[in-house]
C-alpha cells in the first residue's frame, strides 16, 4: 500500500492548528475584552456552543468517524470513492438542511437544555435570537468536515487544518469593524459565525475539487452502502461527542452560578490548544491510516502508527498537563485579564483551568484510542462506553455541586475522560497486538513524566521572580513568554537527556512515512 508519512501528517495539521489557536487566542481576548463576563457573553457562549454541539454529531463526530474508515478502504481498493462521497455528501446535506429549519423553531427548547438556569434572565431571551443566527453555520462546517475527511484520506492535511484559521480572522475583522463603527460588538460577532462557515466550506470545497472530488448537492439516494453509513454513524453519535455532551452536561450545572459558565468557556478555550494542537491533528491523521492498513491486511504498520501517534501525543500533551496546572494563574492573567475581564474572572478561571488540565492527557488519549474501533467501524462498543462515562460525569457534577459549588462541572467532565479512557483501554483487549501499545511507547511514557515534573518544578522556582512583571502592562508578555521558554527548554532538554523523546525519532518516522519500524 502506499504509505501516508503519518508524522509529517501530525506535524501538518498540528502546524495549521497552533497557528489557528494563537489567533484563537487573540479573538477570545477581544471577546471577553469588549463584552466581559454578563449576558452578551453569555448568551454568546449558549448560541455559539449550540451548532458546534451538533457539529461533532454530523461531521468530525458520528458521520464523518463511520464515513472516513469505509471511503479510505473503498480509496484504497478503487472501489468507487468518488460515488460513494457524493452520495454521502448530499444525504448528509439533506439532514442538515431538516436540522437547520427544525432548530429554528425549537431554539427556545435548545437553549434551555443548555442553560436553564438562564430562565427568566436577559442572557435566555437573548441566547435564542444569537441561536437562531448561528445554528445555521452546523450547515456549512458540517459538509466541509465531510470534504476535510477526504482530502485527509487521501494524505492531503494542509487546506482542511487551514480552514479554521478562516474562523477567527472573520471573527476579528467583525469584531474590529463594530468598535471602529461604533456598532454593537455582540451582534458583529453573532452574524461572523454563519459567515466563517461559509468561507471554510468554499476554501475546503475548492481543493477537494482540485483533488479530483468535485461534489455538489444532488437528490440524495438511500443506497445500500449509505445504509450500512447510517448504521454504523448513529451509535458514533454518542461515541465520538462525549465530551461535547460532557461539557453540555457541565454548562448545564455551571448556568446556575453566576459567572462560572463564562469562567468554564474561557478556561476550555485555553486548553482547547494543546488538545486540538495535538489530540485532534492525532485522531484526523490516524483513523485514515489504520483504516487503510486494516483494509491491507498491515497489522504490523497498523500497531507501529498506533503506538508512535500515542507516544508522541503524550510527549506533548503531559508537560502541557503539567503547565495547566502548575501556572494557571499567570496564563488566564496574561492572556486574557484586560478592559470588562476582571481579576475575579481570572482567579475562577485558573481554577478551571488547573481541573481540566488533570483531564488533557485522557483528552488526548480518546483521540488515539478511538479510531482504534472506527477504523473496524464498530461504534457501538464506544457507544456503551459513552454512556457509561456520561453517568460518571453527571453524577460527579450534579452530586457534588451542592457540597462545592460550580467546580463540580469541570470536576465531572475530568472523572468522565478518566473513565472513558479506562474503558477503551479495556475494549481494546479483544483486537490483538494492532491495538496494543509497542514496548518503545511503554518504557519512554514513565520518561515523558518524570521530564514533566521536572518542568513542573522550574515553573514554580521560575513564576516567583516573574510575579510583579506578569501584572505589568508592557511587559507581561514578555513575561509570561520568558516563563514558558524555561518550561519548554527545561522539558525538552530532560527529555532528551533520559531519553523520553530524541529528535532522531522524529525524523526517521517521517522518513519511513508511518510504517513500521
Amino acid at each position: 500500500m502506499k504509505p501516508t508519512r503519518l508524522i509529517s501528517g501530525f506535524m501538518t495539521v498540528g502546524g495549521w492548528t497552533f497557528g489557528s489557536r494563537i489567533l484563537g487566542f487573540v479573538r477570545d481576548a477581544m471577546i471577553v475584552a469588549l463584552l466581559g463576563t454578563g449576558p452578551a457573553y453569555q448568551a454568546f457562549i449558549v448560541a455559539f456552543s449550540l451548532p458546534n454541539m451538533f457539529r461533532r454529531f454530523f461531521a468530525e463526530g458520528a458521520f464523518n468517524m463511520a464515513f472516513v474508515p469505509m471511503f479510505a478502504k473503498r480509496l484504497e481498493g478503487d472501489d468507487n470513492p468518488k460515488g460513494f462521497a457524493q452520495d454521502a455528501f448530499s444525504g448528509l446535506a439533506s439532514v442538515l438542511l431538516i436540522l437547520t429549519l427544525a432548530a429554528q423553531i425549537l431554539m427556545p427548547a435548545l437553549v434551555f437544555s443548555m442553560a436553564s438556569g438562564f430562565v427568566g434572565q436577559e442572557q435566555f431571551d437573548l441566547a435564542v435570537l444569537f441561536g437562531r443566527i448561528a445554528f445555521p453555520y452546523i450547515l456549512f462546517i458540517s459538509l466541509a468536515a465531510l470534504l476535510s475527511g477526504i482530502l485527509n484520506s487521501t494524505g492531503r492535511f494542509a487546506a482542511a487544518a487551514a480552514a479554521p484559521i478562516l474562523l477567527n480572522v472573520i471573527f476579528i475583522a467583525f469584531m474590529s469593524f463594530a468598535v471602529w463603527n461604533g456598532g454593537n460588538v455582540a451582534r458583529a460577532l453573532i452574524w461572523a459565525v454563519p459567515v466563517a462557515g461559509i468561507a471554510q466550506f468554499i476554501l475546503v470545497w475548492g481543493a477537494a475539487s482540485r483533488a479530483g472530488f468535485k461534489l455538489s448537492i444532488t437528490r440524495p439516494v438511500l443506497t445500500p452502502e449509505i445504509k450500512q453509513l447510517i448504521i454504523v454513524a448513529l451509535p458514533a453519535a454518542m461515541a465520538s461527542g462525549v465530551v461535547q455532551i460532557n461539557l453540555l452536561i457541565g454548562r448545564q450545572v455551571a448556568s446556575y452560578f453566576d459567572y462560572a459558565m463564562d469562567w468554564m468557556y474561557t478556561a476550555d478555550r485555553l486548553y482547547q490548544l494543546p488538545l486540538g494542537v495535538v489530540g485532534i491533528a492525532v485522531g484526523i491523521v490516524l483513523l485514515p491510516e489504520l483504516s487503510r492498513r486494516l483494509r491491507a491486511g498491515d497489522e504490523a504498520g497498523g500497531r507501529h502508527a498506533f503506538s508512535r501517534a500515542g507516544e508522541i501525543s503524550l510527549a506533548l500533551t503531559i508537560p502541557a498537563a503539567v503547565a495547566l496546572l502548575v501556572i494557571p494563574g499567570p496564563l488566564v492573567t496574561v492572556l486574557f485579564e484586560r478592559g470588562k475581564f476582571t481579576a475575579e474572572d481570572t482567579a475562577g478561571t485558573a481554577i478551571a483551568v488547573a481541573i481540566y488540565g488533570l483531564g488533557l492527557p485522557a483528552f488526548v488519549l480518546q483521540k488515539v484510542l478511538q479510531p482504534l474501533y472506527f477504523a473496524r467501524s464498530d461504534t457501538r462498543t464506544p457507544f456503551r462506553f459513552a454512556v457509561g462515562a456520561m453517568i460518571v460525569n453527571a453524577a460527579c457534577a450534579v452530586g457534588l455541586a451542592p457540597v462545592i459549588g460550580w467546580t463540580a462541572a469541570a470536576i465531572g467532565t475530568t472523572i468522565a475522560a478518566w473513565a472513558m479512557v479506562g474503558m477503551l483501554l479495556w475494549g481494546a483487549r479483544r483486537m490483538g497486538d494492532t491495538a496494543r501499545f509497542d514496548d518503545r511507547f511503554r518504557t519512554r511514557v514513565p520518561k515523558q513524566i518524570l521530564a514533566a515534573v521536572f518542568m513542573g518544578a522550574v515553573l514554580m522556582l521560575f513564576r516567583l521572580p516573574l510575579t510583579e512583571a506578569l501584572h505589568t502592562d508592557g511587559v507581561r508578555y514578555l513575561a509570561l513568554a520568558a516563563l514558558v521558554a524555561a518550561g519548554v527548554i527545561s522539558y525538552f532538554g530532560a527529555a532528551h537527556v533520559i531519553g523520553a523523546l530524541r529528535l532522531s525519532d522524529v525524523k526517521s518516522s517521517m522518513r519511513r512515512g508511518g510504517s513500521a519500524g
